[in-house]
């Protein structure tokens, strides 16, 4: 199956999860020039920026293990912009990864700090 297709239904999972846990959808798959963020959403105080990464085995490691540090590096940079064009500066900010693996949501809160 193509990795696109198969990132979609992940993200789609990821959302239904972060939606039952309470969590408020802000933006999905937003992009600019310096990257893409896969979901921006709002969970009580916080605006919380969003990795989700699927795999169907760890042949190639935890799905976590994918967010490096320069993902993170362009997650946090791309997240400032965000935060700049929707008028959130100063809002308590936090970075989490929703790992899939084989099926299970694997909810990493507070993932990591820039």
């Amino acid at each position: 199956m193509n990795t696109r297709i198969v990132g979609r239904r992940g993200e789609d999972s990821a959302i239904d999860y972060l939606k039952t846990q309470g969590y408020i959808i802000l933006d999905r798959n937003y992009s600019c020039k310096m990257g893409e963020i896969d979901v921006v959403a709002w969970d009580g105080e916080f605006v919380v920026f969003i990795e989700v990464k699927s795999r169907k085995d760890t042949a190639f490691g935890l799905p976590r293990e994918a967010v490096d540090w320069r993902k993170q590096k362009t997650i946090v940079k791309v997240a400032e912009y965000w935060l700049y064009k929707n008028k959130r500066t100063g809002f308590p900010v936090r970075f989490d990864v929703v790992e899939l693996l084989a099926g299970h949501v694997n909810h990493l809160v507070d993932a990591f700090r820039p």
